[in-house]
């Protein structure tokens, strides 16, 4: 095995289960790609098995005693040859002595034979390694979970032996011919047109993903630190972009249906909040969208007031919408091969193809070992389903190489006034080529650049790379959203299309100006990675989040009022200036500004907050269900603001403010906090 020493010195905790994640992906794509050293693991494996059963078949001598208790008094009798010869300890030695040595004489057969194998230019060298056929009790060495039978049923020689593995509940998926793709992205066919060679079929070793190993929980998310308050004489504006991203809620409603609660970083409040949808009105100037506010008594700590700022963007019809120039990227690799993957994902896009029109185009990339192109754009709703019938699983992740030609295939059929986007699906488990989040991010930050924008669709558990898939539609110009089953799939890519795919304003950012009279602090309730520096308000340079047709966005505060005597911590007096008050019954003062889908100037729209308008107002459904979702997310979490909160209150006033569920979304969320009341106890 030239050139691999590490390797092979690795391959028997690889058989044991012992590496850690990063040497057993190591080992996997090694072996993919080196002959010897699967070969050698195959001799290893079988050399175990018939380890095993040699053992089990020479049982130990019944009165076999330890050494250490042989008395050390000295018999007064001269031990004679019969005494020794007839010992239960040399008889032992003796059948130990035997079976040491049939193991080495079959271990050096095994190896004799290899070698010969491999010098012989007529052997196949694809062919798999076929253990003995005996069927013998085998021996249970720590965690070996390596499968050791092989399949004897002999394959019809043609240009290539395959060795077929038959997956349970799946249904098997071929891909179409593809060009320049390697590394398992698809099958090739032969002159006769049938499928001579597809890498997820190969089983050359025991795949972690295909059941010969465990799977390691290996799910990434950011770290989350709550905001805290802040004392509104001291820092007055409070800046951050919008998100319109509801992956979080999707997610954190996929551990409570597996029946545990979520990690706490996984809980992005805004998301959850932002998941559903709210009674705004719907904008008539000329902004693509309308500000709404509200004020009512904060649930989780009634000396303090929670304050609501809403956009709700136009809705535009289906047949009103531009023409869309849509490029799916789906990773087919190895680690999407799951039913909760790929074939969830495979039915996701049958939804989104039957809502398609005419004058709409889609083409198709994938990416595993290697990016190739499945589907040349087209509006044939036909070949758009064949192809994504075709897909299969296998390889390694490289996913830069498929966003290079990605966003090269959306340019290069480029749809002036249209709606030009790449739709990224995948678990987000890239581990070949550019696959650092920080090369990832930089990478997609100039392609943006371009005008084509950017949507993540988000599938998977165990390896489910949340925190990489945000940074990508953030920096993207797009959104993200996590797809638990096919109800989710609707919802994203059929009954909110428009705001999914289309964008009517993009760098949208807010920027609420407190006033000192009347707010003496305030804490922004989530968005805690949208956070901008208040100079990045007016810089439209900086980027800023999207808002898709028909799209509503929610923002929650928790202020503390002026009169009360609650203690919050600042910085302390400044030496060089004195700070002072000016008249006024406003609240705050509320400032966006956003850039039209292919501009580069930003528009500033500004609205002034009363007191009075609010204080003989019943709190709306609106806040009332909006701060049960925030109460929710904030036990969830565990924060430090919490309060009072408690899953029975968030129960009942998401019960008086369901309003009206066509959807049934809000009935869902009320089931389950009740799950959540129940795995929290």
């Amino acid at each position: 095995m030239k050139n691999c020493t590490s390797i092979e010195k690795k391959l028997t905790a690889y058989l044991h289960g012992e590496l850690n994640e990063r040497d057993f992906q190591t080992v996997e794509v090694h072996l993919e790609t080196c002959e010897a050293c699967r070969t050698a693991l195959e001799a290893q494996r079988a050399t175990l098995a018939l380890l095993g059963e040699t053992l089990e078949a020479a049982p130990s001598p019944a009165e076999l005693t330890a050494w250490r208790f042989i008395p050390s008094r000295v018999s007064a009798h001269r031990p004679t040859f019969s005494d020794y010869w007839y010992s239960p300890q040399l008889r032992a030695a003796l059948v130990t002595g035997a079976a040491c040595s049939m193991l080495i004489f079959v271990s050096l057969s095994l190896v004799v034979v290899t070698v010969v194998k491999k010098e012989d230019k007529s052997f196949n060298a694809e062919a798999t390694f076929n253990a003995p056929e005996a069927k013998r009790p085998q021996m249970k060495l720590k965690k070996l979970q390596v499968p050791t039978s092989v399949d004897k049923s002999k394959p019809k020689l043609r240009k290539r032996v395959v060795a077929k593995e038959v997956r349970r509940n799946e249904m098997e998926i071929q891909m179409p011919e593809i060009q320049g793709v390697a590394g398992g992205l698809g099958a090739v066919a032969d002159s006769e047109g049938d499928i001579s060679f597809s890498m997820s079929e190969i089983n050359f070793f025991g795949s972690k993903r295909s059941g010969g190993l465990p799977e390691f929980n290996t799910e990434q998310y950011d770290r989350i630190v709550d905001n805290a308050f802040k004392d509104s004489m001291q820092n007055p504006l409070s800046t951050f972009s919008i998100d319109v991203d509801r992956a979080a809620y999707a997610n954190v409603r996929r551990f409570l249906n597996g029946n545990q609660l979520p990690p706490p970083d996984a809980v992005r409040i805004e998301e959850m909040v932002n998941y559903f949808d709210y009674d705004y009105p719907q904008p008539t100037g000329d902004d693509p969208f309308v500000v709404s506010m509200d004020l009512s008594e904060c649930p989780w700590n009634t000396e303090h007031q929670l304050a609501l700022v809403g956009l709700q963007g136009v809705e535009i019809e289906m047949k009103d919408l531009p023409p869309n120039n849509l490029v799916f990227l789906l990773d087919v690799s190895g680690s999407m091969n799951s039913p909760g993957k790929l074939p969830l994902l495979k039915s996701a896009m049958r939804l989104l193809v039957d809502q398609l029109r005419p004058e709409d185009r889609v083409s198709i990339v994938v990416y595993a070992g290697a990016a190739g192109m499945v589907l040349e754009p087209t509006a044939h709703k036909e070949k758009i389903l064949e192809a994504i019938n075709r897909l299969n699983a296998g390889g390694s992740t490289a996913g830069g190489a498929g966003i290079e030609l990605a966003y090269k295939t959306a340019m290069d059929h480029f749809i002036e006034a249209g709606n030009n986007r790449v739709i990224l699906a995948t678990d987000g488990d890239f581990n070949v080529g550019v696959s650092s989040d920080g090369a990832l991010t930089r990478m997609i930050e100039e392609k943006r650049e371009s005008g084509v924008f950017l949507t993540v669709l988000g599938f998977g558990t165990g390896n489910y790379k949340d925190s990489k898939m945000e940074k990508l539609a953030d920096k993207g110009n797009g959104n993200y959203a996590y797809i638990d089953d096919i109800l989710e799939a609707k919802k994203v890519l059929v009954t909110e299309m428009g705001g999914t795919l289309v964008t009517i304003a993009k760098d949208v950012k807010v920027q609420i100006e407190f006033n000192p009279a009347v707010v003496k602090a305030y804490r922004l309730i989530g968005y805690e990675n949208r956070v901008l520096a208040k100079e990045d308000f007016a810089d439209d340079t900086k980027d800023a989040g999207e808002l898709g047709a028909g799209h509503t966005v929610t923002a929650l505060y928790e202020l503390i009022l002026a009169d009360s005597g609650e203690k919050i911590s600042v910085a302390g007096d400044l030496k060089y200036q004195v700070t002072g008050l000016v008249e006024s019954d406003e609240l705050m003062t509320v400032k966006l500004r956003y850039k039209k889908p292919q501009g580069d100037t930003s528009k500033l729209i500004v609205r002034s907050v009363q007191v009075a308008d609010y204080q003989s107002l019943k709190p709306s459904e609106n806040i009332c269900f909006a701060g049960a979702v925030a109460e929710f997310g904030l036990l969830l979490r565990n924060s430090e603001y919490k309060g009072i909160a408690n899953y029975g209150e968030v129960i009942r006033r998401a019960k008086n403010s369901k309003g009206i569920d066509e959807e049934g979304y809000r009935a869902e969320f009320i089931r389950l906090v009740e799950k959540a009341e129940l795995l929290a106890q």
